[in-house]
């Protein structure tokens, strides 16, 4: 009876004495927590995460029972086993963080980029010469791969190629992409509706056993960028011509020119504010009352012409 009065004296004082912000940190510690068994599931992470659990189960038996020897066994294990976590499960920290790095809070503010669809247009143009491109690969089996960058800079990867910097067209693709070029081997990384680089070299995907053996070093290539970034690659296969698109980790294949080219509009262009097409039609509204001037001054010019050459 004693025990139970105790129990409950301490439940109450622990309601009684519970905040609003107790709540609030409880909640965030367990989406942290959510989050966090999100991001280790299904890799080499959560088979890490269900040996450490298993280890400290094993730690609090040696407590209980006072086995001393297995107790310095597990101290000494767990005292060199973060560093060793560190740095074998290195790729698998490093993509946690760039996931971290890809949610919407960590895209606010001055991490932000192309937000106010200034770069629509020359998206546009872009999007319809890579569709135009794929669609002829398609016709005649030439392997392509194209990376769409967006948020995330892929820096790394474009080191690895040959800066090109050029507008883009169905022509320059098809100078890129011939079988035997010097540039042909690897993807074509776009940055700001431009063909930044060439011959660029991407990363595996994480858990390559897990793709199909049907599906080529293009393809593991475009899965692999879109697992670690938010960009999204157009992948032509060189054996059946079919266009499939990467993101998000995940390959959808069957696309044409007409549905590629919607569905790249769909996630590439930015819907535009009403404060941001305000300023656009200002914009246009400026450049057009410098033009008019400049267009009286050479009517004028071509009309003294003409008398000139009456005279």
């Amino acid at each position: 009876m004693e025990f139970l009065q105790k129990t409950w004296n301490e439940i109450y004082s622990v309601v009684t004495s519970f905040r609003v912000v107790d709540i609030i940190d409880i909640a965030l510690i367990a989406y942290l927590v959510y989050k966090g068994i999100q991001l280790v599931r299904e890799t080499r992470a959560g088979q890490l995460v269900k040996g450490i659990l298993a280890l400290l189960v094993l730690a609090l038996v040696a407590n209980t029972l006072e086995l001393t020897t297995l107790q310095f066994v597990i101290q000494t294990i767990l005292s060199i086993g973060i560093l060793a976590v560190i740095v074998i499960f290195q790729p698998e920290l490093r993509r946690a963080l760039e996931k971290v790095g890809r949610t919407q809070v960590a895209k606010i503010g001055m991490f932000g980029f192309g937000k106010d669809g200034t770069n629509n247009q020359a998206w546009a143009k872009a999007i319809d010469a890579v569709c135009s491109a794929a669609q002829e690969f398609s016709k005649t089996k030439t392997g392509a791969l194209v990376v769409f960058e967006r948020k995330i800079r892929l820096g790394e990867q474009i080191s690895t190629g040959i800066m090109v910097n050029a507008t883009p067209s169905a022509e320059l693709f098809g100078n890129i992409f011939y079988p035997n070029t010097p540039l042909h081997d690897g993807a074509v990384v776009m940055r700001d509706g431009l063909v930044l680089a060439a011959s660029c070299f991407l990363p595996k995907p994480q858990k390559e056993d897990l793709i199909s053996n049907t599906l080529g070093s293009r393809h593991r290539a475009a899965i692999g960028i879109s697992e670690v970034s938010d960009a999204i690659t157009v992948v032509v296969s060189e054996e059946t011509g079919t266009i499939s698109v990467t993101c998000e980790g995940e390959m959808i294949r069957g696309f044409t020119g007409d549905t590629l080219n919607a569905y790249l509009r769909e996630r590439l262009l930015v819907e535009m504010q009403p404060e941001d097409e305000e300023k656009g039609k200002k914009h246009r509204r400026k450049k057009k009352k410098k033009a008019e001037p400049a267009l009286e001054n050479q009517e004028d010019e071509v009309a003294s012409l003409s008398s000139d050459g009456q005279n």
